[in-house]
């Protein structure tokens, strides 16, 4: 039994124990992600409301699912220019009460961009990168953010909801770290230095 395992709450709550289990088995990139997942397992562990049930900002903390979209072939990746953000971010949303984060994934990568959700080798259908993040704007909450990296052809988004998003675009590693961080979201560029290790890995692999 694991320490998560002992701060449960509802021991019979079967998505609150799949998610802990997701978190548990994120590799943290660095020590601001270490703090990030210590902070995410102790929320879910400890029995708080973790799903939105009110837009936008009930309750203040709630779960999220990012996906990255990556074009392998051409070595880019799709950032949105969100609307209310205002920053370019990776598409993804809420995670609906009792939804499992992968499904989130599927059913919002077909409501925001019109394409199937396939799963990239580099982590599969499990979250690959974990954020927890204060955000901008009305109705100020924290998103605690499973980044999940997912692989499609370019050519194959053609369209895009355009009433989140102001604008898509494909672009390299190093557009991303070389944007500014003011105009994206303020984690995609540790993002982006742990996607370019892992890729880095499974080549040498």
């Amino acid at each position: 039994m694991t320490s998560a395992d002992h701060l449960l709450t509802a021991p019979d709550d079967q998505s609150r124990a799949r998610i802990l289990e997701l978190v548990g088995a994120i590799e943290p990139w660095d020590d601001l992600e270490r703090t990030h997942l210590d902070t995410a397992t102790r929320w879910i562990a400890g029995g708080a409301p973790i799903y939105r049930v009110r837009k936008p900002d009930v309750p203040a903390m709630h779960l999220v699912s990012y996906f990255v979209v990556l074009d392998g072939t051409h070595g880019r990746l799709l950032l949105v220019a969100h609307r209310k953000a205002g920053l370019w971010l990776p598409a993804g949303g809420h995670v609906e009460p009792d939804e499992d984060p992968w499904a989130t994934v599927v059913r919002e990568c077909q409501e925001e961009l019109a394409i199937e959700a396939v799963a990239s080798p580099i982590a599969g259908e499990r979250p690959f990168f974990l954020t927890v993040t204060r955000t901008r704007g009305h109705g100020t909450h924290t998103d605690v953010s499973l980044w999940y990296v997912l692989n499609a052809d370019a050519r194959a988004i053609t369209s895009y909801d355009r009433g989140e998003f102001d604008a898509i675009r494909w672009v390299t590693d190093d557009q991303v770290l070389g944007e500014s961080a003011e105009v994206l979201d303020p984690h995609m560029h540790r993002f982006t230095h742990k996607l370019r290790h892992a890729r880095a890995k499974g080549q040498q692999g």
